[in-house]
């Protein structure tokens, strides 16, 4: 299999504390997306941060391992509602200390024990969370609903 490969760019102007970026995806998935220190760590007033994009790659490849793993497991998802929450700590450096994963998942025959073992395993499972394991606090909270 192919190797993949994704790239993304920051033009950035002036000083940390005043100045801004302008962060792009090679891809064309979305706009030009403003990132600022400000955004870090106070107040993110529409635009976005290096930790709003860990969470959101956190997310999406958490959501995608689960449903491969309940597929296999014979539990074909109807849906994953899922948030990942990064955190930069402060105190630590600045440090991005834990991403904290949350899941809602209408899945057809499976009970909460079996939902909660199979996201556990994606939660250690997918390659961002792979990336993040051993330098960042992983943690999965997960919920079956009707």
């Amino acid at each position: 299999m192919a190797t993949a490969e994704r790239t993304a760019t920051t033009n950035w102007e002036g000083d940390l504390a005043h100045g801004n970026g302008i962060l792009s995806f090679a891809s064309g998935a979305t706009g030009d997306l403003p990132v600022t220190w400000a955004s870090r760590t106070s107040r993110s007033e529409g635009r976005t941060s290096p930790e709003e994009l860990v969470a959101a790659a956190h997310a999406s490849c958490f959501a995608m391992a689960l449903s491969h793993g309940l597929t296999e497991a014979g539990h074909r998802p109807d849906s994953l509602a899922v948030s990942a929450t990064v955190t930069l700590d402060m105190d630590a450096g600045p440090k991005v200390s834990s991403s904290a994963i949350s899941v809602e998942g209408r899945v057809p025959g499976i009970d909460e024990s079996q939902f909660k073992e199979l996201a556990d395993e994606a939660g250690a499972g997918c390659p961002i969370g792979g990336a993040l394991k051993g330098n960042v606090g992983i943690t999965v909270d997960a919920k079956l609903v009707s």
